[in-house]
């Protein structure tokens, strides 16, 4: 595994460069641009294409739209549609992918178990490095390993899901309700201009 990281690092590298993404996904637009009508990639573009022409007609509704402000509005929307399916693409696809290792490594396929559990042990242990470095010496590297790192309950150190969506959640709430607040403080005529700014963009 650490040898194929090592050979594909400079593939990574390039891949992860902003300018290469948006290359890839001018290239995919125009793909499926030229596909036929009536095949799937066709209608794939032309449920895009109401998409984005949906969107610029909704900020038409908040400012005036013209024809150049509307090309750059139809460039921009196309892209990041696009890149966001993309980006949603290959999320499932890593997704997939650590699954299949994972099976892999359970089943042992292949005899591959231990070759993904060394990789996986150096992994781990260049993260618990950190934690390691500031622990007391006073305390056993056991009883801290289960305080921070791994309980003794095999329940990871974090609350649930849930809870920290709700915890988000709140916190954000909070935030805008004081950001409202001192915006009917100090310049009610602004928290009244977004106010008809919403009412003008849905209608």
């Amino acid at each position: 595994m650490s040898v194929i990281k090592l050979l594909s690092a400079p593939i990574r590298t390039v891949v992860r460069f902003p300018l290469f993404q948006l290359i890839i996904v001018i290239v995919v637009i125009l793909w499926l641009q030229a596909a036929d009508d009536t095949s799937t990639f066709g209608q794939i573009f032309n449920g895009l294409d109401k998409l984005v022409d949906s969107t610029v007609q909704l900020f038409s509704r908040i400012f005036t739209v013209k024809s150049f402000t509307k090309s750059w509005l139809t460039s921009g929307f196309m892209i990041a549609y696009v890149y966001l399916a993309c980006l949603l693409i290959l999320l499932l696809w890593r997704v997939i992918f650590r699954a299949a290792i994972d099976l892999m490594g359970k089943r042992n396929f292949l005899w591959s178990r231990n070759l993904i559990a060394r990789d996986r042990g150096i992994q781990a242990y260049q993260a618990w490095l950190p934690l390691e470095k500031i622990r007391p010496s006073d305390i056993p590297q056991k009883t801290w390993e289960e305080q921070f790192a791994w309980p003794a309950n095999n329940e990871p150190p974090y609350p649930p899901l849930t809870r920290r969506l709700l915890r988000g959640a709140a916190t954000y709430t909070a935030l805008l309700l004081i950001v409202v607040a001192l915006l009917e403080i100090f310049a009610p005529s602004v928290l009244a201009w977004l106010g008809q700014l919403t009412k003008m963009g849905f209608g």
